[in-house]
């Protein structure tokens, strides 16, 4: 007689399997990045549900100082579908985390001519919920064309180096 071995089955919640929740496309092609941080972002419960479904968007969103706090404006989350809240607001301002250093250090580059604070990335580190900003400088429209132009020649070129290979 042979003993059949059982599968347990563990009730472990799905995890998604890209931890980038979203991205500002828009950001890398109208700015120059020129430094990073990555901070937390204070949400609530139905938020982060909505924002853990990819339901969040970052198009025309910017992080400011103020009070010696740092602040997203504008990053669109969809309400949760399960949520009671009917007076719900997808774009209200949200408190970002981030050390006091680097608080006043983006407040010091904020100050500079043509130099905007951009949210970059939202995405998942372990559990937690983390928003990648930037320190942006705008492109020029003769930057944002010779940049395209660069990004389809290195295509061009990788595209003709695989078919040698071959």
């Amino acid at each position: 007689m042979t003993k059949e071995k059982t599968k347990r089955i563990s009730a472990k919640k799905s995890i998604p399997t890209s931890p980038l929740l979203a991205k500002n496309k828009k950001a890398y092609h109208d700015y120059e990045v020129l430094d990073t941080y990555e901070a937390g972002i204070v949400l609530t419960g139905p938020e982060v549900k909505s924002t853990r479904e990819h339901r969040a968007n970052l198009k025309g969103a910017y992080v400011h100082i103020h009070n010696n706090y740092a602040f997203a404006e504008g990053i669109h989350i969809s309400p949760y579908k399960f949520a009671p809240d009917t007076k719900y607001n997808p774009t209200k301002r949200r408190k970002l985390l981030l050390h006091q250093k680097q608080i006043d250090k983006i407040g010091i580059s904020q100050k500079e001519q043509g130099v905007t604070i951009v949210p970059l990335e939202l995405y998942l580190k372990g559990s937690l919920i983390k928003v990648k900003i930037g320190i942006c400088r705008g492109r020029q429209l003769h930057d944002k064309r010779e940049m395209l132009k660069k990004r389809s020649q290195d295509m061009e070129t990788k595209r003709v180096l695989k078919a040698h290979t071959r």
